[in-house]
């Protein structure tokens, strides 16, 4: 069974460079059928894919308390973990620009009042001025293009509460040795066009002046291939 609440807003059109870019990895029903393995997503990762997860896990508490917003469906069993790290009273709202990855996550949860999914667009979140605890955001910015990551970015940080934290997880520049880093140039070029971003500058970059976090913590792993960044706001 799935979760016990779907929001009914009205269907978003999908973006069209997901479309356009994607459509291999995550908007055709066969991308999904493909990458929904655990095996695989540990591979693309190069065997990193339950510590920078269980990183990102640890950084938004244990147990999980308050509201907190995933943005954007993954493939593995994140989800799955952080509902099973949620306190009693505490709410998880996952939003997915498309209906697919909505409907996958739908059939991989167990039936749980906490826990919300909904269609949403990362560069518009559907949410009040300080209306969550925790965002969560997953390896999606590197999949943007710089205007949505923007957006995105600015969101996130509008919609956490005073004191709330926002948890990314993405790509970094590797350090100058590592020795798959003219392979992932050439993944990048090839299938990830906008990954590339994150070697050439910060994350926090991409914010507004005003959106700048009051605390901030930043670690790399894997040679500097990987990072996350806990930002309270």
């Amino acid at each position: 069974m799935g979760p016990a609440r779907d929001a009914a807003i009205e269907a978003l059109p999908i973006p069209r460079y997901l479309e356009s870019v994607y459509w291999w990895a995550y908007v055709h029903p066969r991308a999904v059928h493909l990458f929904e393995r655990e095996w695989l997503v540990n591979t693309i990762l190069f065997g990193n894919y339950a510590r920078l997860r269980d990183a990102a896990l640890a950084a938004l508490g244990r147990p999980l308390d308050g509201r907190t917003l995933q943005v954007a469906c993954v493939y593995g069993n994140l989800t799955e973990r952080l509902v099973a790290q949620l306190a009693p009273r505490a709410q998880l709202e996952v939003i997915d620009i498309l209906p697919i990855q909505l409907q996958n996550l739908r059939d991989k949860l167990s039936l749980d009042s906490r826990v919300l999914l909904r269609q949403g667009d990362a560069s518009a979140l559907p949410h009040a001025d300080a209306s969550v605890d925790q965002v969560l955001l997953f390896f999606l910015l590197h999949e943007q293009p710089e205007p949505v990551r923007r957006a995105t970015l600015a969101e996130a940080m509008r919609v956490v509460k005073p004191g709330g934290r926002v948890v990314i997880v993405d790509y970094h520049r590797p350090v100058a040795w590592h020795p798959l880093r003219l392979l992932m140039r050439a993944v990048f070029r090839r299938l990830e066009p906008y990954a590339i971003d994150l070697w050439k500058q910060s994350i926090e970059d991409y914010l507004p002046a005003d959106l700048r976090p009051s605390q901030r913590e930043h670690r790399t792993w894997f040679g500097g291939l990987y990072q996350m960044l806990v930002w309270t706001r």
